[in-house]
């Protein structure tokens, strides 16, 4: 049997603008949340608008509060692609084009190690760097978690999710 492929740029963006609809639809679910919660504060006394015309106002001028739901909105999407990584090797996105991260020792991504990738990924950003890399078509991501994602056969595909728990 051939090595696996390596995935070019144009099929990584693909299953990125996939999981990219995926993740939104999630950070808006989690900002939702935490506005609920700000409002429980706010209607238990311990917090006040202080002049703010909405709930929305009050955590875009006050730091703590943008802080935390910026870190709540990078916590989601990191945890979204460490989930399905350490998961299956697969995001929803991948899944649809038939990728799937593979680490080079060919153990699954531990937890830490689909964080780190989801953080040096830049957004997708990370994957510039498969252009540059016309050999190995590694991204940056890759790069620095040893690991690559590379292109199934449709059984190949297909057998991953027959054997999850």
């Amino acid at each position: 049997m051939s090595s696996p492929l390596n995935a070019g740029f144009f099929r990584r963006c693909a299953a990125l603008i996939y999981d990219g609809l995926v993740v939104i639809a999630f950070a808006m679910l989690s900002t939702v949340l935490f506005l609920l919660i700000i409002q429980g504060f706010i209607s238990l006394g311990v917090l006040t608008l202080r002049g703010h015309e909405d709930i929305s106002a009050l955590v875009q001028n006050t730091p703590l509060l943008y802080w935390l739901r910026f870190a709540l909105i990078i916590g989601v999407s990191v945890f979204f692609f460490a989930y399905f990584w350490t998961k299956s090797g697969q995001t929803i996105g991948m899944r649809a084009w038939r990728l799937q991260v593979v680490s080079a020792d060919g153990k699954p991504l531990t937890w830490a190690k689909a964080a780190l990738r989801s953080i040096t990924a830049l957004l997708g950003l990370g994957n510039l760097a498969v252009l540059l890399d016309f050999k190995h078509k590694r991204a940056l991501q890759d790069r620095l978690t040893g690991t690559n994602v590379i292109v199934l056969s449709k059984e190949e595909n297909r057998s991953i999710y027959r054997n999850l728990d």
